[in-house]
């Protein structure tokens, strides 16, 4: 998931009622020596960071491949989520011990070496198992490019939501005709909806929880207003920054608003998916809180991020596939990781299950996955998503969000005041610019991370 921490998505897997479907480390992962399953002439060796709900769910789909391929035997690993896992993947890859087939957050491709610890799709073969680029939307596939190759395979997309209490809405008369809540189409709209839906909140209750303390979601959240606002980072050469600080000021204070105004406290920052549960009317989280809020059996409903600054766009990040680099890589073990990844991508009806938004658009449009609630009020978000930028220190857990987003926070809880807070957002971002990235030794400039 794109989780910031294992142990808040402990306390989620638990209160949907899920199961942890993997054990952690890297001991587990095999040597190679081991025999493969009877009858099965391929092996895939399979590496992943899914826990939780989505670990159940793609075990759920490796083991309906398993069945429907009986000659490929899939060896699956899962290892700990975030830096961890690019880690041992990197070394793997370095090393000439890397598995067949991997996962990697989207916004962690650029900064792996494409080409050096990462070896290219062959687009034909994916082709071949009922994988091409038209079932796709067109700025997601081009994230997976680099240097006019594909390295990176999405699954899905994982993006920020509103969430929203049906029951509590009602009652404050914010739902609309179709009994979802009301539009919002600008800052005025947002908060005005905040002070009604407070009059109608159990006493004790936040209005929203918006994780204030946490350097991840702070970020995410700027990211998505940031985008809003038609800001941007960087120059198309990777040259120059063009951030935007006056923007940056706006989304700041946006966000600062929330805690001067009363409608979150941050003495309750890390316990916003229970005050939802209990009654809030709001909550901002990833779509991996959907099982977590259905089996809790709520009434709620979830929509991206709102246009508060006129544009929709919302925080989204992806998982994909990757071939880890091997030396000798080819013949049949890696035409069966191509079929593997495609297979899984074109069953995602599975994985749409634990809140993710399939990548494979094809899914989208099939009466199982418009019959899924509250995932079809939000699918729209695959549209106007708003990433990191395209650089070799960005993506999930990495550098940008590490170095920007207590930054984004310090402003947030009011440490520091919004205009200086964007100005040193753009020093940081002047520094990153001119790092070399540790796996190759080259600058962004230098990187070719043009798709």
């Amino acid at each position: 998931m794109g989780r910031p921490d294992l142990d808040r998505r402990h306390f989620l897997a638990a209160a949907g009622g899920l199961t942890v479907a993997a054990s952690f480390g890297f001991a587990a992962l095999g040597t190679g020596a081991d025999a493969l399953a009877s009858g099965a002439d391929t092996r895939v060796r399979y590496w992943n960071l899914f826990s939780g709900g989505d670990g159940s769910n793609m075990i759920a789909m490796l083991d309906a491949f398993r069945k429907a391929h009986p000659g490929i035997d899939v060896k699956d690993s899962t290892l700990q989520w975030g830096n961890p896992f690019y880690t041992k993947l990197a070394m793997a890859a370095a090393g000439n011990r890397a598995p067949d087939l991997g996962v990697m957050h989207m916004g962690r491709v650029t900064g792996f070496a494409p080409g050096r610890l990462l070896d290219a799709w062959d687009v034909g073969l994916l082709a071949k198992y009922g994988v091409r680029e038209q079932d796709y939307n067109p700025a997601l596939w081009r994230r997976g490019v680099i240097d006019g190759k594909l390295y990176a395979l999405p699954l899905d997309i994982h993006v920020q939501l509103c969430f929203y209490r049906k029951d509590v809405l009602r009652k404050a008369g914010l739902l609309g005709a179709d009994d979802r809540i009301v539009p919002v189409t600008s800052v005025d709209d947002w908060f005005g909806l905040l002070k009604e839906a407070k009059g109608a909140t159990k006493k004790g209750l936040q209005t929203i929880g918006l994780w204030v303390n946490d350097q991840n979601f702070q970020w995410w959240f700027f990211v998505a207003f940031y985008t809003q606002l038609g800001g941007t980072w960087f120059s198309a050469d990777a040259t120059e920054v063009t951030f935007d600080t006056d923007k940056a000021t706006q989304v700041l204070e946006f966000l600062r608003r929330h805690v001067t105004e009363g409608y979150t406290d941050p003495a309750l920052g890390s316990v916003g998916a229970e005050q939802f549960i209990n009654g809030a009317p709001f909550a901002w989280e990833g779509n991996w809180s959907v099982p977590v809020y259905s089996g809790a059996k709520l009434d709620y409903g979830a929509i991206p991020l709102p246009p508060v600054f006129g544009k929709q766009a919302t925080h989204a990040e992806s998982h994909s596939f990757v071939l880890p680099h091997q030396s000798g890589r080819g013949g049949a073990t890696n035409e069966a990781a191509h079929q593997l990844a495609a297979y899984v991508v074109t069953h995602a009806q599975q994985w749409a299950a634990g809140g993710h938004i399939p990548a494979y658009t094809p899914t989208l449009s099939t009466p199982a996955y418009k019959k899924l609630y509250p995932q079809n009020e939000y699918a729209s978000a695959m549209d106007h998503q708003a990433t990191e930028p395209k650089m070799w220190f960005a993506g999930s857990t990495g550098i940008l969000a590490q170095r920007v987003g207590p930054i984004v926070v310090s402003s947030t809880l009011g440490s520091a005041k919004p205009d200086v807070v964007a100005r040193r957002m753009k020093g940081e971002l002047t520094t990153l610019l001119a790092m070399k990235n540790p796996m190759d030794g080259r600058t962004a400039a230098q990187g070719g991370t043009a798709a």
